[in-house]
């Protein structure tokens, strides 16, 4: 963004076999974290090898410092060292909550009474410690005399994962699928530009749209000549309470199966059964709902309200098949566009690169 300063800590986790596709090639004056999508949170160690930078210099001596403190650390002291006469663009994702489950001792033990599950009980504490590192940044802002003028947005991108202590309920299915529990996402928007404030906004987004309405709110004007944008500006929405502009969500289209959502109306292809995973300290005798008599398998249409059944307990398809045969059409339009990934399968190199030097890293010249 013209004339900002910006900053990237945190989880890369968007191609590095070259360095082009790393952070600071990327429109991030400067990057602080790792390049992969997991790592021990003590030694950031991933599949044997390290995963942390300072910019494209390996970062040593940080064995034992947990991420979540390490990130919001080198996040205050961006915010500290900032000048304020240009503005200041901070991306901070951190790895909480991800795989491994690992906190300090201290934020385990504090849920030891009220959550037997251990896997919970360190859940809990990585989001405990989460919230705690947010609200070292936002007084760091204050400190540094920017708070008054930042917008704050705090936002998840997946659904939890039971096998790893997360759970959407009373949604159905979990990270990685297209059931309501794996699609959904919660967040929050702080800031004193917001004309409305502590409410809470039910219109249909999309992360997509975030991209578009943060280069509204910088003031960057897309070029007639620029390819159109897949996401909506939505800070109307967000501020004011104003319809969404979005009233369609292309969930997913390949061979993992197909969820779209038009309105209130979500039609489901292909997919797999998902269940409704019940929290363990909620439901100590029930871990999860049978999702039918044939159980496991794929679900080949389904149609459901989200708006009046937001837990995807109604399956409509057979009352609504005009309404079935709308979305269908939609996605047959989707179709003609779709073009083929880009993806390329595993690099042995990625390896042999990263045995020589103990870090993972651009491999490819």
């Amino acid at each position: 963004m013209t004339g900002y300063s910006t900053h990237m800590v945190g989880k890369w986790h968007l191609g590095f076999f070259k360095w082009p596709y790393t952070p600071t090639y990327r429109g991030f004056d400067s990057f602080y974290g790792l390049y992969t999508g997991q790592a021990n949170h003590f030694t950031y160690v991933n599949r044997g090898f390290r995963d942390l930078r300072d910019n494209k210099k390996p970062v040593k001596g940080k064995r034992g410092v947990y991420s979540t403190r390490l990130f919001a650390e080198q996040a205050k002291n961006i915010i500290q060292s900032h000048n304020a006469s240009s503005p200041l663009f901070l991306y901070l994702p951190f790895l909480n909550v991800h795989g491994p489950l690992q906190a300090p001792q201290k934020y385990v033990g504090k849920y030891q009474r009220c959550i037997r599950s251990m896997r919970r009980r360190r859940y809990a504490a990585m989001v405990d410690i989460v919230d705690e590192a947010i609200g070292n940044v936002t007084q760091a802002m204050k400190q540094a005399g920017l708070w008054n003028n930042t917008l704050l947005i705090v936002s998840t991108d997946n659904g939890g994962s039971p096998w790893v202590g997360g759970y959407n309920w009373p949604l159905r299915g979990k990270k990685g699928s297209l059931w309501e529990g794996g699609v959904r996402g919660i967040g929050f928007v702080h800031g004193k530009m917001l004309q409305r404030t502590g409410i809470k906004c039910k219109e249909l987004f999309h992360v997509s749209d975030w991209y578009p309405t943060l280069l509204h709110l910088a003031g960057v004007r897309q070029a007639a000549t620029a390819p159109p944008l897949d996401g909506f500006n939505i800070w109307r929405s967000l501020s004011e309470g104003a319809a969404s502009p979005r009233t369609k969500i292309l969930h997913n289209i390949d061979l993992t199966g197909i969820a779209i959502r038009d309105g209130d109306m979500k039609l489901l292809m292909n997919v797999a059964n998902h269940s409704w995973y019940r929290p363990p300290e909620l439901f100590p005798r029930i871990r999860m709902e049978k999702v039918s008599k044939k159980g496991r398998g794929k679900i080949k249409v389904a149609l459901y309200n989200i708006t009046a059944d937001p837990t995807e307990r109604v399956d409509l398809s057979k009352k609504l098949p005009d309404v079935v045969k709308k979305l269908n059409d939609t996605v047959q339009y989707y179709m003609k566009g779709v073009v083929a990934p880009l993806k390329k399968p595993g690099d042995p190199m990625a390896r042999r690169m990263a045995r020589e030097t103990g870090y993972w890293g651009p491999w490819r010249s």
